[in-house]
């Protein structure tokens, strides 16, 4: 894995947790005496934690930038279209103003304001669950991996 690119954390490689030369599993449990006891897997299954806590947050950061953006450009939609009724009805005059045309208007805002909520819930809700998805993709690995370390010990 290479260095995140999150702006946030530029300067933090979450590899070097886990380099042999900062990070040595068998030295540090090496005073401690636990028949089977792998440090190493130990030190695997936990950058590979790390690694999926990075994915997801990924995934979370570069979703939720995707629905600003497209809430930025919903809103300058409407301000576009606001600003064109306003004309239009300034260019008119008030004598000239259609009700049924104004109701129509007004009838389609609030539709169009609908879908657009509609759209920004599904992209949070997508995002969502693709960041759900690769925390409990790690998780269930976690849960495989335990299940076969214990099955070493009951042999």
């Amino acid at each position: 894995m290479t260095k995140t690119e999150f702006p946030f954390a530029a300067a933090f490689d979450f590899n070097k947790m886990f380099d042999p030369k900062l990070f040595d599993a068998q030295q540090m449990f090496a005073g401690y005496k636990l028949p089977g006891f792998d440090a190493d897997a130990l030190a695997a299954a936990q950058k590979k934690n790390m690694d999926a806590i990075a994915a997801a947050n990924k995934k979370a950061f570069e979703g939720y930038q995707a629905l600003a953006k497209r809430q930025a450009e919903l809103f300058q939609q409407g301000i576009e279209e606001l600003t064109a009724q306003v004309k239009d009805v300034m260019a008119k005059g008030a004598k000239d103003i259609d009700p049924t045309k104004q109701a129509e208007q007004i009838k389609s805002a609030v539709e169009k304001a609908l879908l657009n909520l509609k759209e920004l819930a599904e992209l949070a809700t997508k995002t969502n669950t693709e960041t759900f998805e690769t925390l409990n993709k790690r998780a269930n690995e976690v849960v495989e991996e335990l299940r076969t370390t214990f099955a070493k010990f009951g042999k």
